[in-house]
């Protein structure tokens, strides 16, 4: 899969999910909402209920930027299935700063939710690095029921 498609097989989907690791390297995985503007994919902090506020991904991208997040679609048609992974640095955004204009509304784009109620932040912005992805229908041998070799 190229990186075109990889971004817009990942800008596409509905949810993703954020792998953060704590200065100790213990890893940290998450479901996130995200939107994807230009090379930095943005997720907000939001009101749904939390046990705490002091959320884990934070503090983990506050010691340690380094990050991952994975799309993917599953079938039981495995000619289907496919995920895309984008590597990069993580930082947040305040809700109030001038780059959060663009983001929160592309996020409202994206999530009704938004619309009707805007995130109290802080956002996660997360600039790509790299993009790498696999699809079944890119690799010929998954249809003899051999795994092509991906990262």
């Amino acid at each position: 899969m190229n990186e075109g498609e990889a971004r817009a097989r990942f800008a596409a989907a509905p949810v993703a999910r954020l792998a953060t690791a704590d200065a100790g390297g213990r890893p940290h995985l998450v479901p996130m909402t995200f939107a994807l503007v230009g090379e930095v994919i943005y997720s907000a902090i939001d009101d749904k209920p939390k046990r705490t506020r002091a959320l884990r991904r934070l503090a983990n991208i506050a010691v340690n930027p380094q990050v991952a997040v994975l799309a993917d679609h599953y079938s039981s048609d495995w000619a289907a299935l496919w995920w895309v992974r984008a590597d990069g640095r993580a930082r947040t955004v305040d809700v109030a700063g001038e780059e959060a204009v663009g983001a929160l509304a592309a996020l409202a784009a994206r999530y009704a939710a938004y619309r009707e109620r805007r995130p109290p932040g802080p956002l996660v912005a997360i600039d790509v690095e790299r993009w790498t992805g696999w699809a079944a229908a890119d690799a010929g041998a998954t249809r003899k029921g051999i795994l092509a070799p991906h990262n």
